[in-house]
């Protein structure tokens, strides 16, 4: 499968149907596949207010994306501190500390946060379990 680059938000239908026809869901077997359906769901999760049907179709590739993540890029939470399963986290969507920072209000707290100078607060566990579409538990 050809690696999709730069799917625009405001380029997506705004039906669910609309979108199988654009970009088919369908299970997550490679990393190029994973990279694909990481763009869509990148793009429909920058968009301001989404359509029922955008909001039913990221569900869709969510399950299909975390199928594939689980089993090639899981964490064993039992074994794994906070900060190492943010890094990993971070490493397989290609991010950098300060993109940390931006996400969660302040480019300086990123670096904190890694180099354990900072801890994670409340907020910004739930946060990053939003943004990784993981659960909370995985930074506690």
């Amino acid at each position: 499968m050809p690696r999709v680059k730069g799917i625009r938000s405001r380029d997506l239908p705004g039906t669910f149907e609309e979108l199988v026809r654009v970009y088919p869901p369908q299970a997550v077997h490679d990393e190029v596949g994973y990279r694909n359906t990481q763009e869509m769901i990148d793009a429909l999760t920058s968009i301001p207010r989404p359509s029922k049907g955008q909001l039913k179709y990221l569900d869709t590739l969510t399950v299909l994306f975390e199928a594939y993540e689980d089993e090639h890029h899981g964490l064993d939470a039992g074994r794994v501190g906070p900060v190492e399963a943010l890094r990993h986290l971070m490493e397989a969507r290609q991010m950098t500390a300060s993109d940390l920072g931006r996400l969660l209000g302040e480019r300086s707290l990123g670096p904190k946060i890694l180099q354990r100078k900072r801890e994670l607060s409340k907020s910004h566990i739930r946060r990053l379990a939003e943004h990784f579409k993981v659960s909370a538990d995985l930074f506690l």
